[in-house]
């Protein structure tokens, strides 16, 4: 890559913090953010995390990391996913708690193409032209923090969509379960097995919370970061169950409205087949058309496909047919 294109490139990743003259991180702290972001969204932290990954790379310091900005392409919605670039490398990593799905290879092979896409842009490069366009070499990762008797190291494009073709097209993404021994990784990994334990005993509350950073700062689990933005995960954790319980108190009206018009339509159709047997089926189609709405709507809102069955209750392959075709509005 050559002087004037590396120049770009790092307008492309960073800004300026007007007061220091410094870099800062294009992430911005918003309710919509998580402690996963917030955490690597910090050089200190992203430069911990890319040691982890390449322990080998030993000369790399806080200043050739740049944070890109990650959103869900199709809506407004952030998720717990994020880039960095580190001189020519663009690291994409996705955080993947209880719920997993290979759909993610999907996500992160979307984001890559609309990063180098606003990376082409942004180095004024000429995607038409003859002249090779020079990209930073992209990898790929998921932090898996659910719980797990065992996994694979890799999920590839071609394994899981193409019956292991990989002739023209492949995507290969490593899994990183937080199995080191006190890297960072492994210590946000335990910090979700805290929080999770911690919501178990105590439900979506200000003391789960409180006694999650408690306990991991006692066990010297992300310890200095807790300690530098204790109030910072608080809001950001808070605003996380208050976004929830919105999320859950919608699929429960939305169910009862599903189940009303399931009694009208039952008896309307009971005086026509047989009450008892209409009222069943007129109930149930009211109920999944009620869900089916939720659904669209809890899409709108950015909920990921397996939350949305698994708060609807229903499997994820009737999310998937129910929102086929549906064009989220922003």
């Amino acid at each position: 890559m050559d002087k004037n294109l590396a120049e770009q490139a790092n307008r492309f990743v960073t800004n300026m913090d007007p007061a220091s003259g410094s870099p800062k991180s294009d992430i911005k702290a918003t309710s919509k953010d998580s402690v996963f972001r917030d955490l690597f969204g910090d050089r200190k932290y992203a430069l911990q995390l890319y040691q982890a990954i390449h322990p080998e790379d030993t000369n790399v310091t806080e200043s050739d990391i740049s944070n890109v900005t990650i959103k869900n392409i199709f809506t407004n919605q952030e998720y717990n996913d994020l880039g960095m670039t580190v001189r020519e490398k663009l690291l994409l990593m996705l955080e993947a708690q209880t719920n997993w799905s290979v759909n993610i290879i999907i996500r992160i092979f979307l984001y890559l193409a609309h990063t180098w896409n606003e990376y082409i842009e942004t180095t004024s490069q000429n995607r038409y032209g003859s002249k090779k366009l020079s990209l930073p070499k992209p990898e790929f990762y998921v932090i898996y923090s659910g719980n797990r008797k065992s996994g694979p190291e890799w999920i590839r494009l071609s394994d899981e969509f193409f019956e292991g073709s990989s002739q023209y097209l492949d995507v290969n993404v490593k899994v990183l379960y937080g199995d080191g021994k006190d890297d960072i990784i492994t210590q946000y990994v335990n910090f979700t097995k805290v929080y999770n334990e911690q919501v178990r005993l105590h439900g979506k509350t200000r003391n789960a919370v409180l006694e999650t950073i408690r306990i991991c700062k006692d066990k010297n689990v992300l310890k200095q970061y807790l300690l530098e933005r204790e109030k910072e995960v608080i809001d950001i954790m808070m605003a996380l169950f208050d976004q929830q319980k919105a999320v859950e108190q919608f699929g429960y009206e939305m169910k009862e409205e599903g189940r009303a018009e399931g009694h009208r339509e039952g008896r309307a159709e009971g005086h026509r087949e047989g009450r008892a047997e209409g009222h069943r089926e007129g109930r149930a189609e009211g109920k999944l058309e009620g869900k089916k709405e939720a659904a669209i709507n809890m899409k709108a809102e950015g909920m990921t496909e397996s939350m949305i069955a698994k708060i609807l209750d229903v499997g994820l392959n009737i999310v998937q047919e129910w929102l086929a075709g549906t064009v989220v509005a922003r």
